[in-house]
């Protein structure tokens, strides 16, 4: 079955970086376009960022444009978020979704705070 594992979240102060991985098991990684989502405490699960299967086109949201860059190793089987230029607000519960089978991770917590 689909498995997604979300690591590297944290607490960082604002303008630090953090570096989320997200492992994928039990579909072909390769050819799935992946995404980034997060839901902050009393708000909606949002969309942060996506990369298509060979990586070759990525979309972000206008919050985090110019901050955070989305990547993948096909080879490992694994997509990141590298989080730049943190601020309070980008505090959430961080997951990742491989859309073809609404399939998601169990979330990890990232923290920005002084």
């Amino acid at each position: 079955q689909v498995q997604l594992v979300e690591s590297g979240g944290g607490l960082v102060q604002p303008g630090g970086s953090l570096r989320l991985s997200c492992a994928a098991s039990g579909f072909t990684f390769s050819v799935n376009t992946m995404n980034w989502y997060r839901q902050a405490p009393g708000k909606e699960r949002e969309f942060v960022a996506g990369i298509t299967s060979a990586g070759g086109i990525t979309n972000y949201a206008d919050s985090v444009k110019g901050r955070f860059t989305i990547s993948r190793d096909n080879a490992k089987k694994t997509v990141y978020l590298q989080m730049d230029g943190l601020k309070p607000e980008d505090t959430a519960v961080y997951y990742c979704t491989v859309p073809r089978y609404n399939s998601w991770g169990q979330g990890t917590q990232v923290t920005v705070s002084s």
